[in-house]
């Protein structure tokens, strides 16, 4: 399985990272080594001194699919979910002010948080309004909906689709709304999707 990501998905986080707003969907990948498996604890890695959470929405790819047409892609899943994508800051930034990939900043051990569960999406009036928030020791800290996306899930489906083939099981990180910032040892995470807590997290 793949865990795809989207960035820069949410106007006003583009703008606090200083990044333009994206004409299409901008992707990157991150390995299946990378989600956190369930009751294993997390431990700030040691080759990073700026962590940063970021809550996301995630879809579930349901059936194979390539070159999928927009008008489609909402039959390729029927599950969504909360994550959180943790980003060395530092690092990111440093490959980028060199032109160099980033992966090692994102796709690292642990850095992909999955909720305990995933609801069938007829569970929402409509996936363009999903509210979803990340709280740090007790303070929400992140806040975001849906209907703020600046591309839909239909769409990112659609365009992700034309360059690789969606398998069942593929995880969709859908772009994190503003409020990014770093963590330390000892802070808790907690991510509630429509107020229902999946994500607790401490960090050790």
């Amino acid at each position: 399985m793949k865990i795809i990501c989207i960035g820069r998905n949410y106007s006003e986080h583009a703008k606090e990272l200083g990044n333009e707003t994206p004409k299409e969907p901008l992707y990157f990948l991150k390995p299946d080594s990378a989600i956190l498996a369930k009751k294993v604890p997390f431990y700030y890695p040691a080759f990073t001194k700026d962590l940063h959470y970021e809550i996301e929405l995630l879809v579930k790819i349901n059936k194979l699919g390539k070159h999928i047409e927009e008008r489609f892609a909402h039959t390729y899943y029927s599950q969504i979910g909360l994550g959180i994508d943790f980003t060395a800051r530092d690092i990111q930034q440093e490959c980028k002010s060199k032109g160099l990939p980033w992966e090692k900043a994102k796709g690292f051990d642990g850095s992909a948080i999955i909720g305990t569960q995933f609801f069938d999406k007829e569970k929402f009036e409509s996936v363009q309004d999903i509210n979803f928030s990340l709280n740090k020791n007790g303070k929400e800290v992140q806040k975001g909906n849906s209907k703020d996306m600046i591309f839909t899930i239909d769409k990112i489906i659609s365009y992700v689709s034309q360059f690789m083939t969606l398998k069942i099981g593929d995880i969709i990180y859908t772009g994190t709304p503003a409020g990014v910032g770093p963590i330390s040892i000892g802070d808790k995470l907690e991510g509630f999707l429509e107020g229902e807590k999946l994500i607790s997290l401490n960090i050790k």
